[in-house]
Formats: structure tokens, sequence, C-alpha cells
């Protein structure tokens, strides 16, 4: 079966991609878990508002990242850094429509489990070694607190990260592995409770203005 595209006419951002292709990009064969061609456009109205937010030149930059997130350009988070570095795969120091929802869809509440795991493993391997070491825990650990309003002493703070890091780091050689890191978020289920946004199922709810004239259907991604 062929595919047919859209002949709407739309004012394209930058770097634009056509949501049937990336709609494509999920295998057809797991639907359950693929970003569907109406959410994708559904996510174009999402991205054309937060591009544009601040500069209006149709990129996501890092301060309308923050704007998203807290409400504030000016406030700086390690976790918000840490996901605009990972969504900006390009490395040009912008978020592009097509690295907007394929990053993105790792969030959508049918996005598999393991993926949210690696994710979560990237966001938390700051120096991008491949593990998780002891002073990135204690960052990230920091940063959560600081998020949070709360104010531990020192001493509190190291005993957390210390038995923390030794409940994951299961061979003992100071450095936490993808296996490691599985096996502990399956114990702990609450550290990546973040990476699912709810709001990603009903998106064409909330942005419904371009989706509800698409002329492309979902049953067409598939070839």
């Amino acid at each position: 079966m062929g595919c047919k595209y859209s002949k709407k006419v739309i004012n394209k951002v930058p770097g634009y991609e056509e949501p049937i292709v990336l709609a494509s990009q999920t295998p057809c064969e797991y639907p359950s878990s693929a970003v569907n061609v109406s959410e994708v456009e559904a996510l174009y109205e999402l991205y054309k508002k937060l591009s544009n937010s601040i500069i209006a030149d149709g990129l996501i930059h890092r301060e309308e990242f923050q704007l998203a997130l807290f409400r504030n350009k000016n406030k700086r988070n390690l976790f918000a850094d840490r996901i605009f570095d990972l969504f900006d795969i390009k490395k040009n120091g912008v978020i592009e429509f097509g690295e907007f929802v394929r990053s993105l869809g790792v969030f959508h509440p049918d996005a598999s489990m393991e993926d949210k795991i690696k994710f979560a493993f990237r966001l938390y391997d700051l120096r991008q070694t491949g593990y998780i070491e002891r002073e990135e825990l204690k960052e990230m650990v920091l940063a959560l607190l600081h998020e949070s309003d709360l104010v531990l002493s020192v001493d509190i703070v190291e005993s957390i990260v210390d038995k923390t890091f030794s409940d994951a780091d299961t061979k003992g050689d100071g450095r936490i592995d993808q296996d490691e890191w599985k096996a502990f978020v399956s114990k702990h289920p609450s550290l990546i409770k973040n990476m699912t946004l709810p709001y990603l199922k009903d998106i064409t709810l909330a942005f419904p203005s371009f989706v509800v004239n698409s002329e492309v259907d979902d049953a067409d991604v598939c070839v």
C-alpha cells in the first residue's frame, strides 16, 4: 500500500519535515508505541508556539526550552539542560522540528519502558562515558533537591548518594552500567516517572486547528 501526502499548504519552519515521514519512522508493526500523523501535526502546532516564544525564527533555543518547562527563561536547570542537549541531535544549539518529534516520542505514554530507561540513563550520564559515576549521580540529586526547594545538610546528601549508588552499583566497580541501571530502575520505577508526559496522549485535542482538516490518513503511513 502506498502513502499519500497532504496537499495542505502551511507556513513551514526551518528544518521542517513532513508529518507522514516522521510518523513512518516508528515501526508500523508496533502501532501502540508509534506517534501517528495526527499527533505529529499537533506537535507541529506546539513546536511553532515554543519556537517563536522568545526568538521568532521557528527554532527552539535553550531559553525557549527553559521558558516552556519553567515559565522562566532565566531559570537554569541541570535536567532541562541535559534534555535540551539530548534533543539537539545535530548539536547546533537549537532544536529543529524533526529533532523535537523524534526525541519527544520517548515521553509518549505508549513508548516502551525500555526506551524510557535508556533515555534516562543518557540523561544521568552527564560526561557521556557510557556509565553513571558517583559524582554524576550526586549532581543529579543536588539538582532534584534544588528544584524541590529542599535544603539538606552535606552529610545527609552524601548519605543519600552513597546509599543510592551502592544499591545500583551491584558489580561494585564504582560505576553504573546500563544493565545495572535497568535493574535498579525496575526496582524503583519512580525514578523515571517524569519520562512520561500524559498530555501527549491527547495532543490532538490540545492543538486541533491544524489536525482537524488533515488529508493524511494514519493508515497510509505503512508501506
